[in-house]
């Protein structure tokens, strides 16, 4: 393993000026210790599982929500069945009053199947959670998601969103890979998936294993980060990330939301319509938009009409205040036929 997260101090954090500016656009992980550590819910948490439920129930509705369950042997990782067709557990739909009971008892014994419920908003099931256990940086714009669980490995995965991870209850364990080594990952299915993110192959795999040469170079720029209850984890777009939760009971907070968006259009969508529009051209032909997009997207060397003055930009001027709608205007009209 090479490299290490920056980390950032309860005494710092509240010398953060903006957070934006000091956490978000560098497009590194930052850990942020003991952020949350004031939150009821933390402190719930650090009493007992059971004051943490306690504490939950104050909130919760008849929800229902998808739940995982797995037997002894998956040992807490949810992944693949034998091939990547199929699964190594068990989705249920219950209330939400009955998958927290469920965490809660499969917690506390001790070769028990293991139980996960992952991304459930709290505005929908626990109303009331996120006016208690508030993310200033955020405000109300971000609604949390929460996740509970026994011990669990969730397997390497990327989102296309910033993600800001706080723990609650028990711990959790991040191993993370940049985005520029996805080619040495072996990504399974995009369409076919645990939790709706494709996941590394490689990442699961023991050392050495044959079938994925290219990860063991990519084994050795893993950056690892242990948090707990209080601590959080500033987690930019496209990283990936294999999370383990390391106790027998453990509670997790998170914020999703694009921190750089000009608009309603999602990069993914993108990426989408580049792949049925490019993917299968001639070789020649798709090193020749590879350019272009280098060009007129990616911007390596700057941008592509900065030898006229700014006033003379037109449709490649600046996406505010009415040249994203413009083009948004063409691309539709484009996709209709027109």
């Amino acid at each position: 393993m090479t490299g290490t997260v920056r980390e950032i101090g309860r005494s710092d954090i509240a010398a953060l000026e903006d957070f934006s500016r000091d956490i978000v656009e560098p497009c590194q992980p930052v850990v942020l210790r003991d952020v949350v550590g004031e939150w009821p819910a933390v402190a719930a948490a650090r009493r007992s599982s059971e004051a943490f439920g306690a504490y939950l129930s104050r909130f919760q509705t008849n929800l229902e929500v998808e739940a995982f369950f797995g037997g002894p042997e998956i040992g807490g990782h949810y992944f693949y069945g034998a091939r990547p067709d199929g699964f190594n557990f068990e989705r249920r739909r219950m209330p939400f009053a009955d998958a927290l009971a469920s965490v809660l008892d499969a917690s506390s014994e001790a070769a028990a199947s293991t139980v996960y419920i992952g991304s459930v908003p709290t505005e929908a099931c626990i109303p009331g959670f996120a006016a208690e256990n508030p993310m200033e940086w955020l405000g109300r714009r971000v609604q949390p998601r929460i996740w509970l669980g026994t011990r669990s490995n969730v397997s390497c995965h990327y989102d296309t969103l910033d993600n800001l991870a706080c723990v609650v209850a028990g711990a959790r364990r991040f191993t993370l890979f940049p985005p520029a080594l996805i080619a040495s990952l072996y990504v399974g299915p995009i369409d076919h998936t645990m939790a709706g993110q494709p996941v590394s192959l490689a990442a699961s795999a023991p050392p050495g294993d044959p079938r994925f040469p290219l990860f063991e170079a990519a084994r050795e720029r893993a950056l690892v980060v242990e948090l707990g209850p209080g601590d959080a984890l500033y987690l930019p777009k496209l990283w990936w990330h294999q999370v383990e939760a390391t106790e027998p009971f453990n509670g997790l907070v998170n914020f999703w939301w694009d921190a750089s968006s000009s608009g309603p259009d999602a990069p993914y969508a993108t990426l989408l319509l580049a792949m049925i529009a490019i993917s299968e051209r001639p070789v020649e032909e798709r090193s020749a938009w590879k350019a272009f997009f280098d060009h007129y997207v990616f911007r390596s060397n700057g941008h592509p009409l900065a030898h006229l003055p700014e006033d003379q930009h037109g449709m490649l001027g600046r996406l505010k205040p009415n040249n994203y709608g413009r083009i948004r205007a063409r691309v539709m009209q484009m996709l209709r036929g027109a």
